[in-house]
């Protein structure tokens, strides 16, 4: 009997063990993940942003300028309170939502913030996860290519976000999170890779409803996507 009892008392640790084991490992993973995402605030940005939560009674721990998992959650509260997208990180609409803009965005330079790619690779994942990776890779060009343009926003979430500019903001698709062929794509494009030789324009014309984009002069197709100045 004594043996049968320290036969179970070791299977349950044995279990506890290892459920401990496999929590570790996914939190290490999630971590990590989210980190390359945060490492776009700079200290500064995450002091403010500590700031606001800490004022608002979201975040109770100390203003040190460090994205921990404390602040991670307060957004997290922040976010679900104010109906965006529950995610923990302080992308273009939680900052706005906070009154805070984000420096080190895209203005037509060479410099570009981790902010910027994370979400030009969301919209690309969004708006093209279906096409080859050239085809990936030139709607990331088309969105650099209207922050370059006197037309459109100067920055790369002025673009994706302004108003009826992508099927994917309108309904929703943009807050997936983007695979890596996404981000590889983001990266290659941001690293001057531009398939559509300069286009402004993309649309599929299977779905497109607008006469007014056929007056648009082609420069390429690629996939499912007609690429137009």
């Amino acid at each position: 009997m004594k043996k049968k009892i320290t036969a179970l008392a070791f299977a349950i640790i044995f279990a506890f063990m290892s459920i401990g084991a496999l929590t570790i490992v996914a939190t290490t993973y999630i971590g990590s993940n989210i980190e390359v995402v945060e490492a776009a605030l700079t200290a500064t940005q995450t002091r403010t942003v500590q700031k606001k939560l800490k004022n608002w009674g979201y975040y109770k721990g100390t203003v040190d300028g460090i994205y921990g998992n404390q602040t991670r959650q307060a957004v997290r509260l922040f976010q679900q309170r104010n109906k965006l997208a529950v995610d923990g990180v302080v992308g273009p609409k939680t900052a706005a939502a906070m009154g805070i803009t984000l420096s080190g965005s895209s203005s037509g330079g060479n410099k570009t913030s981790n902010n910027d790619l994370y979400l030009l690779a969301k919209c690309v994942h969004a708006e093209a996860r279906g096409e080859s990776y050239t085809g990936q890779v030139a709607v990331a060009a088309v969105i650099l290519n209207r922050v370059k343009s006197a037309s459109f926003p100067n920055t790369i979430s002025g673009v994706i976000y302004q108003p009826w500019a992508f099927t994917a903001v309108n309904d929703g698709q943009i807050n997936l999170e983007p695979n890596q062929s996404a981000y590889n794509a983001a990266r290659d494009a941001m690293n001057g890779w531009d398939p559509t030789y300069g286009a402004i324009y993309y649309y599929n014309p299977v779905t497109a409803t607008s006469k007014w984009i056929y007056s648009r002069k082609t420069t390429v197709t690629i996939g499912k996507h007609v690429f137009a100045v």
